[in-house]
């Protein structure tokens, strides 16, 4: 009798499976669950990957419980993030790589967040450049975006996009998935997006372009708007036109199954040299940057009075935490290539970002970090002793001359 061959249910393709444990293998990551790290995971790929493989074609994958940790806000408290399985990754990664393309072709082009060649710099540079063409924002807060997507709408809304029979089963799968938290307890979930899977962003920013860009695009065309994940601004021309879109974006919100955060949405009036309304403005924040009225130079030199971003008061106290937790001028016994590559990294990402708009806002605040490096010589050596001076001096001839110990990037450029 000749074995007849199994025919599975789904047609998936091995080497989307491949591309998208590379993927995750690239962006590496805590272990979830089960313990097994992407390290672990890489000892034995080719059988993990076929184990995987073969229950995602057969209909038997089931995805772990996803491990609940808690991490600081920079705000103060803390927010839940979810860690899924190194095997969980590779499968929803394998799912966004499919329908991400199709998606992409639909989004609105004011969606910034989790976008590929989009990011947060764009989003802001929009946003400052329509803050000069219009008087008035509508600064929006979404109440725990992520926590109440309704399951429902979402799968409507993915099923116009997606016909994959085994695509959908997941994704159902990955959505009602339990949180496992530190006593072992599993909490069941019947709303909202896992924070921390690799599947969230592509499906969250699928539920608010139904929710909010195309609705605005048809009920409210002219008023244009930015978008990074839930963080949103609208610009109108006039205090009537943000209080009555405030309106009828909660009616929007609260038939979609979400909710308008009043205390912290607002109204603000862009205030620059040329507007004269008799309210003062109010600052807002927006991916890091404090956007509100400013007295720069222009490159010939003359002063004018403008409504833009720096970096944010936030952003300048989470790094300072940050910094505290250096304590350089307690670690005398290093050497200063040693410092120089436990923190170069980060602030060079600081200034990567912070850096962008109104850099001089940054390059003052990085001063902070030239005087700890001072006092940190000052302690070190017996020739810097009451000489802070003489200490700062002496790090940026440092800087000056060796690129490769460019501690802060606030010393590297007054150094040039």
């Amino acid at each position: 009798m000749t074995q007849q061959q199994v025919t599975k249910p789904f047609t998936i393709d091995k080497h989307v499976i491949m591309n998208a444990w590379k993927r995750v293998r690239e962006n590496r990551g805590s272990a979830g669950i089960d313990n097994v790290s992407i390290k672990g995971f890489e000892e034995n790929p080719g059988g993990n990957l076929y184990k995987l493989w073969n229950r995602m074609s057969s209909g038997s994958y089931f995805p772990d419980a996803v491990k609940l940790v808690d991490i600081p806000k920079s705000s103060g408290g803390t927010r839940s993030l979810g860690i899924p399985t190194a095997g969980d990754r590779v499968a929803q990664m394998a799912v966004v790589l499919l329908i991400e393309p199709g998606m992409e072709q639909i989004f609105h082009s004011d969606s910034y967040g989790y976008r590929p060649n989009r990011g947060a710099h764009d989003a802001i540079a929009k946003a400052r450049e329509r803050c000069w063409r219009y008087d008035w924002l509508l600064d929006m807060d979404i109440s725990k975006v992520f926590d109440t997507i309704d399951h429902d709408l979402l799968m409507k809304a993915i099923e116009l996009h997606v016909q994959e029979k085994w695509i959908l089963l997941y994704i159902k799968r990955w959505l009602k998935v339990p949180y496992a938290i530190r006593t072992g307890e599993r909490i069941e979930r019947t709303v909202g997006v896992l924070p921390g899977a690799v599947i969230g962003p592509v499906l969250a920013n699928l539920y608010l372009y139904y929710m909010f860009d195309k609705w605005m695009s048809i009920y409210h065309p002219s008023i244009p708007f930015e978008r990074y994940a839930d963080e949103t601004v609208c610009h109108c021309r006039s205090l009537e036109e943000a209080q009555k879109l405030k309106v009828s974006i909660a009616e929007r919100f609260s038939a979609c199954k979400l909710k308008l955060n009043e205390d912290k949405t607002r109204i603000v009036y862009c205030k620059d040299g040329n507007r004269r309304e008799k309210n003062d403005g109010i600052p807002f924040d927006f991916l890091g940057y404090t956007f509100r009225p400013r007295c720069p130079r222009s490159k010939y030199g003359k002063v004018f009075n403008d409504f833009s971003p720096a970096m944010s008061q936030k952003a300048k106290n989470r790094i300072q935490e940050k910094m505290r937790g250096w304590h350089l001028s307690r670690r005398v016994q290093m050497k200063l290539s040693d410092i120089a590559v436990e923190i170069n990294a980060e602030i060079r990402g600081w200034t990567g970002y912070y850096g962008k708009f109104y850099g001089s806002v940054l390059k003052t605040f990085l001063q902070g970090i030239n005087l700890k490096l001072a006092r940190w010589a000052e302690r070190k050596y017996k020739r810097f002793r009451r000489k802070p001076n003489k200490a700062y001096k002496w790090l940026v001839t440092i800087a000056s001359k060796k690129s490769s110990l460019v501690l802060s990037l606030a010393i590297w450029s007054q150094a040039q």
